[in-house]
């Protein structure tokens, strides 16, 4: 299958490999047609950017607060 590209889409493919986010312009094409046919990935990717984002600047629990959390959750709603 061939594609035609107007000659800015096609700078923004380039853009996206370049980056290295992607090997080649076949899976920015792919990438973006995936988020065409499930558009909340987009939105679960940047919640993720997201948390990355606040692992790095030290927003973050430890597995063992979140743990506790989960339990102390769970021992509420089972009291209910």
């Amino acid at each position: 299958m061939n594609v035609s590209l107007s000659s800015e889409l096609e700078k923004f493919v380039r853009a996206q490999v370049e980056s290295g986010l992607y090997n080649n312009a076949s899976e920015v094409v792919r990438e973006s047609l995936r988020l065409m046919i499930n558009p909340r990935r987009d939105e679960l990717r940047a919640n993720v950017m997201q948390g990355i984002k606040d692992a790095e600047s030290g927003k973050y629990s430890t597995g063992k607060e979140v743990y506790k959390r989960l339990k102390a959750s769970i021992s509420t709603r089972a009291k209910k």
